[in-house]
This record gives structure tokens, sequence and C-alpha cells, in this order.
């Protein structure tokens, strides 16, 4: 029996009694825009968009049950149903990985292989998590612009009908790519119909879907739906969301067990209405598109900018190695030249190509930025 009072046992277990005492309290975060100025690391590192914001403000209200069965979730059902048709079914998730893995698990038996691109997220970038998490093998191709083609998949085609090898069951693309390229409604529509013939489904990897179809000028569903895609994992935190990302089921035939395994693969949210009324904010209206084109449009400003400054021989040694069709620029740039622009920003070396920068724009970067960064590079 505990003899002690609440008091004396609320004050045996204070952290100021366990933790030493170091002398000195642990400084504030400091919240001034000076001491996070905006770079071009990822546009992961970019804020939350105000509308975001606003939007989760609202939706913290009252009580609401739990799990999905809220208003704000039901409506991010039918905004998705706008965007994918009637037969679309959406699940909001944490994070684009969980996206992935789900999404992929969901549509495949354990035995399947996935044909994808080598530099593709669920390849390079996920530390195994569709192998070691969703238990299928990828099968990484090699690409010159991260785009997979139809030879390209056929030729990636191994093992199959052979009980020692991973079946080949599905497609996944990345749109917009790792290296920054868009797939185009013919070309997703051309791998399509061949992992079709080949009686494989096809996953696309939206975490920048908005950015592909402000790039493109086209709907969200006009590079899915409409063009024979079966599953989509669909970004949001990438496009100014807190953090929240989606799976959406295009094809009836798959997805049956979404239910069950986004619980088990830890993606389903108690308090869902939050991860929805971010969703709802940015694809109800044009935020998305709007927000995408912004970061689109830097990006090719700031390769404009570059080229104009190689032009202008203010810059040497520097090379623009991938067509801008995103929120991205690829810069071959020498050693010296990256460390001299990262005394004032940030920017992320590109593992898979000796001397690359990827230098990101996000929905907030502005002109002024751009030209700060093209300024650093050269030094002026």
């Amino acid at each position: 029996m505990n003899s002690q009072t609440p008091d004396q046992t609320a004050k045996s277990t204070n952290l100021a009694d366990i933790l030493p005492d170091t002398g000195t309290a642990a400084p504030p975060v400091d919240t001034s825009p000076e001491a996070h100025p905006r770079n071009f690391g990822s546009d992961n590192w970019a804020g939350v968009h105000p509308e975001v914001i606003a939007a989760i403000a609202e939706a913290n209200v009252g009580h609401t049950p739990g799990y999905g069965g809220d208003p704000w979730t039901q409506r991010f059902r039918d905004i998705m149903a706008h965007h994918f048709g009637p037969e679309a079914q959406a699940f909001p998730v944490f994070n684009g990985t969980g996206a992935n893995v789900l999404a992929l698990q969901s549509a495949l038996p354990r035995w399947a292989a996935v044909i994808t691109a080598a530099s593709a997220h669920i390849n390079y970038d996920e530390t195994g998590a569709p192998e070691k998490v969703g238990g299928l093998k990828i099968v990484g191709a090699a690409t010159e612009n991260g785009k997979l083609t139809p030879e390209t998949i056929k030729g990636a085609i191994i093992g199959r009908g052979h009980e020692h090898n991973a079946q080949p069951l599905a497609v996944s693309i990345s749109q917009s790519t790792e290296w920054g390229t868009t797939y185009t409604p013919d070309e997703i529509a051309a791998i399509a119909a061949t992992a079709h013939e080949l009686d494989m489904i096809l996953h696309v990897d939206g975490s920048r879907l908005g950015n592909a179809a402000a790039h493109l000028g086209v709907g969200l569903g006009d590079i899915t739906t409409a063009v024979g895609v079966d599953i989509i994992s669909l970004g949001g935190t990438k496009n100014g969301l807190l953090g929240a990302e989606a799976v959406v089921v295009l094809n009836p035939d798959i997805g049956h067990g979404m239910r069950f395994l986004r619980k088990m693969n830890l993606q389903l949210a108690s308090k869902m209405r939050f991860l929805s009324a971010q969703l709802n904010a940015l694809y109800e209206g044009d935020l998305w598109r709007n927000s995408a084109t912004r970061s689109n449009e830097m990006a090719l400003y700031l390769a404009d900018s570059l080229a104009e400054a190689v032009a202008q021989s203010r810059v040497h040694g520097i090379e623009i190695v991938q067509r801008v069709e995103s929120n991205v620029v690829f810069v071959r740039m020498p050693a010296e030249v990256a460390a001299r622009a990262r005394q004032t920003f940030a920017f992320a070396d590109w593992p898979l190509e000796k001397d690359i920068v990827r230098l990101m724009c996000a929905f907030d970067t502005t002109a002024e930025d751009v030209d700060g960064l093209v300024a650093a590079i050269a030094g002026d």
C-alpha cells in the first residue's frame, strides 16, 4: 500500500528533482524571421501556408468523432471525388513514405515486385520501407531523367511465373520525378497501357502532383484518372501543409484492405479532422495550383537568372543539367562555388551524381530570394 500523499508523490516525480542541475535554462527558440531565412534546401523546409493554419484553427472546435468519422474528412472525400471521379476513395495519412507503403501494400500481394526508376523515392529515399514494412520487392530501373518508359518497364520484368522470383505486379512513377521532370498525360497513358497489358497496376507517387499539373496546365484528374492510373499517393506537405498526405484509390478492384492496413501501418489519425482540414484547404479551391505555380515559376526564374549570369560571365563552371519542369533546378556546380554560396543560403548536394546540387523552391519563395542566391553563387 502506498503511504505517500498525492502531494508527496507529485514531488517525488518532479523533473526538477530528477534531472541534474546544469545551472542554465534552455534558451527559448528565436522565432524572428532573421533567424530562419528562406533558402533552397527543400520545399519541406518551408513553413505552413497561412490559409492552412487558419483551416486548422477553424477545425479546432468542440468535439467530433475521431478516426475519420468527422465532417471535415467526409468533405475531403467529396473533394477528391470532384478531382478524381466518383469512384475515388480517399484516405488521409501522416506522411509521404507512409502513403507510398500503404498504397502499394493495399494493392499487391506479399510476393509482388514493383518496377520504378532507380532514383525514385520508394527505391532510394525511404530506408527500404516498402520492402521492410510493406513486404514488397522494389526493382529500380536505370533512367536518364527519372522517367520510366514502356520499354524500360518491359526490360525490367524478370522471373515472371518463376517461384524463385518476386513477381512484377506494379509500376510506380513519381510525378513530378526526383529529377524534377514531369510526365505528360500521353506518357502516363502509354505506361498505364503497358502495365495493364502485363497484368500490373500503376501507382503514382504524387508528393508533387500539384507541381506537375501546374506545369502542364491540366487538372489533377487529367494526369491520373483519365490516363489509367490505379492508385495515388497524394502530396500536401511539400505544397504548404503542416503535415498531411493521402492515399487515393482510383481502381475499385484494388485497395479493399485499406481500412485495416492504414491502422496496422501506423497511419490512422485519431484526430483526423486536422489532417482533413489541411487537405481541404489545399484542394477545395485553387490554393494547390496557386502555390505550385508560384514555386514552379520561381524555379524557372532561378534557371533563367543563372543562365543570364553565365552569359554575362558573372559566374563560371556551372551548368543546368535537367529541364526545369517543376519547382527544382539541378545545377552542376564546382565545390568552391557551392561553398561560397552556402555562406548565405542552404541547398543540398545531389547524391546520385557528383558535383550536382539541388536548388528547391517553395510556395513562399520570392524573386528577391532568387536574386540573392544568384548573387551568392556569382560572388557579387
